[in-house]
């Protein structure tokens, strides 16, 4: 069942979501350097949001956020009681790296 809009707006400013977001955003920055089925024009944003993301993960992470937020997985994950998502790692990982790509596609 996805999350209430009230549920959603909670998620968007949790900071230990916000957390888990940058973990899984520096992890797949600097497996970028790898990836080489895209086009040009994509890789070279993946490249400059790498690059941004390695010097800047709080605010990339920040503003991943609220995008991340919307994935199907984390709408059809838990919620504990305190408000705090129980998406898997691998979930999370999945979403930020689906997020990230539609950014710069």
């Amino acid at each position: 069942m996805a999350l209430s809009y009230d549920q959603t707006s909670a998620l968007m400013k949790d900071l230990q979501f916000q957390g888990k977001i940058k973990v899984a955003a520096v992890k797949y920055s600097d497996a970028i350097g790898i990836i080489d089925n895209q086009s040009v024009a994509s890789r070279v944003n993946l490249v400059k949001w790498s690059f941004r993301c390695a010097q800047q993960p709080d605010m990339v992470a920040n503003e991943l956020q609220p995008y991340v937020v919307w994935d199907p997985k984390i709408q059809a994950a838990d919620i504990d009681e305190n408000g705090h998502s129980l998406v898997s790692d691998a979930d999370l990982q999945t979403a930020v790296e689906t997020t990230v790509n539609k950014q710069n596609s």
